[in-house]
């Protein structure tokens, strides 16, 4: 008897789940768009990554005409997610497909030619980094090791997608990043050359954030917004953090009109909502 009713409790879950879905599938909220893949952008990541460090990362074959085979492989995966991509923007509706890949062939070519522009800054963060933790050994072990690293490595990867108007893809990159490091940058930020995030841990990088040179940030320190309403789409809602400035664990500095000056340190666990003169030297206290 209980067999029985067992059987029936399992028919009627699954008949209630199959109604379910189809009223989902049938009414316009599901479509047959394909979408781009996490796990191909995870690839694409490492086999770039072995591009901007081919000293610490290159693990394919060296064999003559090998690289060819990978670069070649590398512009198809980058350029197929592309192409998904690109059916999200709105002005694309009605573009054929063969429309979408010669564009997505195009942003490949854009984005794969900034690859060298794209590791001189890594090299810069990678030697902030050297610099800044004494703890580092040498610069293999900031590019093999550390979370923050890693991190900006993606965002700057990111972040030329996103400079190319490339829909989902920057995002989902960040996102990937920010799952295995704890780190949230936003791929719209704007962060100058020589950054280092130390340990790294429940930092968050709003997407209107801007930030200069030789900027050290320490393990959850937040560049936020004040308020996170609709209607402050499209506007400057996150600080602006200028050169050589140091922001110790813990910090949120908030608002679009927040401004940290030149070599300002700030303190952990200060909450800042206005701007700080560059004349401040150490803020250790809320404003």
């Amino acid at each position: 008897m209980d067999m029985e009713k067992d059987r029936l409790q399992k028919q009627q879950a699954l008949s209630d789940l199959k109604a379910d879905f189809a009223s989902v599938t049938s009414n316009g909220l599901w479509n047959h768009v394909v979408r781009p893949e996490r796990d191909a952008l995870i690839d694409i990541v490492k086999q770039i990554r072995q591009l901007l460090f081919p000293q610490q990362l290159w693990t394919s074959s060296r064999e003559p005409g090998h690289f060819d085979l990978f670069a070649e492989k590398l512009f198809v995966s980058i350029s197929t997610q592309l192409r998904y991509a690109l059916q999200f923007l709105p002005e694309n509706g009605n573009r054929s497909w063969k429309d979408l890949l010669s564009e997505a062939n195009q942003l490949t070519a854009q984005f794969l030619d900034r690859v060298p522009a794209i590791r001189l800054e890594l090299m810069t963060d990678a030697q902030a980094a050297y610099e800044g933790d004494p703890a580092a050994f040498n610069i293999e072990e900031i590019v093999l090791c550390y979370p923050g690293f890693f991190a900006i490595t993606v965002y700057r990867i990111a972040h030329e997608f996103h400079k190319l108007k490339v829909p989902l893809i920057p995002r989902m990159l960040t996102e990937y990043a920010h799952a295995v490091t704890g780190i949230d940058i936003h791929p719209g930020a704007r962060i100058g050359r020589e950054f280092f995030i130390d340990h790294g841990t429940g930092v968050v990088i709003g997407e209107t954030t801007v930030i200069g040179k030789r900027v050290k940030i320490y393990q959850g320190v937040t560049l936020g917004a004040k308020v996170t309403h609709g209607g402050l789409k499209n506007i400057k809602r996150h600080p602006s953090i200028k050169d050589n400035v140091t922001i110790y664990s813990g910090a949120s500095i908030l608002g679009g009109d927040t401004v940290i000056g030149d070599g300002v340190t700030v303190g952990g666990n200060v909450f800042l909502t206005k701007s700080v003169d560059s004349s401040a030297g150490v803020v250790r206290k809320s404003q």
